[in-house]
């Protein structure tokens, strides 16, 4: 992704003012910035996080991969400072958020919610950020709790119930992101799918963020609010 974003900034005709990677000095780089891009990983989002309010620097987030106490922690520091933090920057799947908000509003509980995520054999979380977001979309629509999730299904589970909602997470080969939400009653089916071919649109997402959130007041934001959606 480092070298994607580089690629993207210069398209767009933005400066990179430092490259940072694992053990170079993140301090020196930031100071140098008008805006920070974190695409690294969630063992050192903390660290990310402390220097940029030190240095009051807007911030994009785009690592994800942190445990519910750790972004909880996370997001009520970054809010000092204006940041967009969402787990996917691409524009059609900012839309795919919009849109599954629509659909989960419309459709009633005897509308059976799943959603199918599936990426290339490295990835290390599951299931993906953006399935995240998408079952947070839908848990919030049908004021349903976490509690409400099934993590795919084995054995004897019993009749679907109308208040689940599923979440299956495949690896393999090279894909670098492919993500599927479905709305099934008796009779019909409803299937909202993005696919992304080129790591390029992650990038060119991440960069318009930056643009945008340097203008902003401190607080967090997302692309939803980028892309004017909400």
């Amino acid at each position: 992704m480092g070298q994607t974003i580089i690629a993207a900034a210069k398209e767009a005709g933005v400066t990179i003012a430092a490259a940072i990677d694992t053990g170079d000095d993140f301090a020196t780089g930031i100071k140098q910035a008008d805006v920070i891009i974190d695409f690294s990983s969630h063992k050192i989002s903390a660290e990310v996080v402390k220097l940029a309010v030190a240095f009051n620097k807007p911030l994009v987030m785009g690592t994800t991969g942190h445990a519910a106490a750790e972004k909880k922690h996370l997001l009520a520091e970054i809010a000092k400072v204006p940041t967009v933090w969402s787990g996917n920057y691409s524009v059609g799947v900012n839309l795919l958020f919009a849109l599954t908000r629509r659909a989960a509003a419309v459709l009633g509980a005897d509308y059976d919610a799943e959603v199918v995520e599936m990426h290339h054999r490295f990835k290390k979380d599951a299931p993906s950020g953006t399935a995240a977001r998408l079952l947070e979309i839908i848990l919030e629509e049908r004021k349903l709790t976490s509690s409400a999730l099934r993590h795919g299904r084995e054995g004897i589970t019993g009749e679907r119930t109308s208040t689940e909602v599923g979440i299956h997470a495949l690896r393999g080969g090279d894909v670098v992101g492919e993500h599927t939400v479905m709305f099934a009653a008796l009779g019909e089916r409803i299937e909202l799918t993005h696919k992304a071919s080129d790591r390029c649109i992650f990038a060119r997402g991440s960069i318009r963020a930056a643009q945008w959130v340097v203008e902003k007041k401190p607080g967090v934001y997302d692309m939803q609010d980028v892309l004017g959606l909400k």
